[in-house]
């Protein structure tokens, strides 16, 4: 399933986007970008918009967020659409596909030296389209047990 996150979900989207869900986002996309992406791309709609969820274009593909509390939304989203953690999480920054990184030894002068240190070779990722480093921490458990 894929996502867009109106412009008032910018925490929504990047936890999506960690637990793997192609989450699109705009800081300062308008309604009306918002609905040509969707019908364009075969997304669905996330806002807390009540016009915009209104709109004849959105009817069928869009779901009203209540909440202003980003557990609580990700909450709602996980159990309308019974979704979980998927294997391949994504870029929190640009939704882009993680590559797990083959050589730990490339990165000691770009991760914090604790996180080297005491993190396995097969730990680290980095984003196809940016380029940002990740490593699974402590966050992503606590993601994935506010989900579930």
């Amino acid at each position: 399933m894929k996502f867009i996150a109106d412009a008032m979900l910018g925490r929504l989207a990047r936890w999506l986007r960690l637990l793997g869900h192609d989450t699109y986002f705009e800081r300062d996309i308008t309604d009306d970008a918002v609905l040509l992406i969707a019908k364009r791309e075969g997304r669905t709609v996330l806002t807390r918009d009540t016009r915009l969820i209104q709109r004849r274009a959105a009817r069928g593909q869009a779901l009203l967020i209540i909440s202003n509390d980003p557990v609580v939304q990700l909450k709602q989203v996980v159990e309308h659409f019974s979704i979980g953690a998927l294997d391949m999480p994504r870029c929190s920054l640009c939704n882009g596909l993680l590559d797990r990184v083959p050589d730990k030894e490339s990165l000691r002068d770009l991760v914090p030296e604790y996180v080297f240190l005491h993190h396995g070779k097969q730990d680290f990722f980095r984003c196809s389209g940016c380029g940002h480093l990740y490593w699974e921490g402590s966050h992503i458990e606590g993601i994935r047990s506010k989900t579930g």
